[in-house]
């Protein structure tokens, strides 16, 4: 078969899709690179907001549309909450991702015999939720490698779907981990990043506590080749002094976290069901930076969840300015069926709309000032591209970086790391003069 590949939503869907992609070419299948070229067409979908649900479902009537006689599969988020009303010819949710190549050559099978027939019938999976361990998977593209080591959500946060559609905590195993950094490391990737869908619970699922995450980052950070070791989105709750000096004493650990905080405003945190307040967050972030004195902190902010007063989103305002955050990824509440806050008073879309655009215009200010502050500093990033005499890649705490070379010299390549001077800014990049 040629197949296409199209991901919607988070990073973890991304590596979900490298790991299918490499599982079928295993099998010996081809890559297409359009749909409308494909005997197989694989959405791996989002359900995070409702808005992703909608896009998720648009594509994939798109890749039916585009070419009728391809085998629709819509795996991920979207179709392990789905009610079987989508289209697609193959549904294979969070639970069933290692049975999709199966069911997809055992389809194009029986079409190519001129039997056609719809495999919505999923297949009998575990009621325990266990980490679905893909092996060691290689991104196709880039010099940063993705690193999934768990799966699922314990916490039921009231406006969040994404517990009923990933299930309960799942963690890989150390053994594994380990062998993937190895392949990586291997592979020439310089930069892991460790991922999951609720990082700080790695382990639990085992009886153990956050600091089984530590030793495991410990081990991965002696793996030999990896220079860079960055993490995905923290807890505050999981922030604790131990851990955080765990991650202090790592040779190869980035000085930039995100820690999520959702909201500013202490009363909409518990409607939240978020387990800290914003003292607490603060508490951790002034810990934080005393053992990480030049980093970047990025964050995630809801506006507009129900019931959201205007002092509530003055509140996330005042609280986001005072922590100085380098990045907010802002999103307006979006209302999902099944949750709790689907059923609280739901904040009036135009004032959702107003509240993500002061709060947007508000992050591009923080970002600005803080890749100003890097000016006259000593920086290094990782290219990802060149362009004429310019390279262009990330810094360690995660600051877009340019640097720009005189003619003459010879320029790096993707994946060569770069170190200079910070000589300017301009919006949340800045502009790096290489040592010679």
């Amino acid at each position: 078969m040629k197949v296409y590949f199209l991901t919607l939503g988070c990073r973890v869907n991304q590596y979900e899709t490298d790991a299918l992609r490499s599982m079928f070419l295993e099998r010996g299948h081809e890559l297409a690179e359009k749909p409308e070229d494909a005997d197989c067409c694989v959405v791996n979908t989002c359900s995070v907001t409702s808005e992703a649900d909608r896009k998720s479902r648009q594509m994939l009537r798109r890749m039916a549309r585009l070419n009728p006689d391809t085998i629709v599969v819509a795996a991920g988020c979207s179709a392990e909450t789905t009610d079987g009303k989508v289209a697609a010819d193959i549904i294979a949710g969070t639970k069933e991702r290692l049975t999709i190549v199966d069911r997809a050559e055992k389809l194009f099978a029986e079409r190519s015999e001129l039997i056609h027939e719809q495999d919505h019938v999923r297949p009998a999976v575990s009621k325990k939720d266990e980490y679905h361990d893909f092996g060691s998977v290689l991104s196709p593209e880039g010099c940063r490698a993705f690193m999934k080591i768990e799966d699922g959500c314990d916490s039921f946060c009231t406006y969040c779907i994404i517990p009923f559609a990933r299930g309960r905590v799942a963690s890989r195993s150390v053994e594994s981990c380990i062998k993937e950094a190895q392949y990586l490391a291997a592979s020439g990737f310089k930069e892991i990043i460790v991922s999951g869908i609720h990082l700080c619970s790695y382990g639990k699922d085992r009886g153990e506590d956050i600091m089984s995450l530590a030793s495991l980052l410990k081990d991965i950070d002696n793996v030999e080749g990896i220079e860079r070791l960055r993490l995905g989105s923290l807890e505050p709750i999981s922030m604790t002094d131990e851990f955080i000096d765990a991650l202090a004493s790592l040779k190869h650990i980035c000085p930039s976290f995100h820690l999520s905080l959702q909201s500013g405003s202490d009363t909409v945190l518990k409607r939240m069901n978020r387990h800290y307040d914003s003292k607490g967050y603060a508490s951790r972030v002034e810990r934080l930076r005393a053992r990480f004195p030049d980093m970047s902190l990025t964050t995630d902010i809801i506006v507009g969840f129900p019931g959201e007063t205007d002092e509530e989103f003055e509140e996330t305002m005042r609280f986001a300015e005072e922590m100085g955050f380098a990045r907010i990824h802002v999103f307006p509440y979006s209302l999902r069926k099944g949750t709790k806050a689907a059923e609280m008073e739901q904040v009036a879309p135009e004032i959702k709309k107003q509240r993500e655009s002061r709060l947007l215009a508000l992050a591009s200010d923080l970002s600005s000032e803080f890749a100003g502050r890097l000016k006259g500093r000593k920086e290094e990033i990782l290219v990802e591209k060149t362009e004429g005499m310019k390279a262009s890649g990330y810094t360690r705490n995660y600051v877009r970086a340019e640097a720009v070379f005189d003619q003459g010299l010879t320029l790096p390549v993707p994946g060569d790391i770069v170190r200079g001077t910070v000589t300017g800014s301009s919006g949340a990049e800045i502009v790096l003069k290489p040592d010679l």
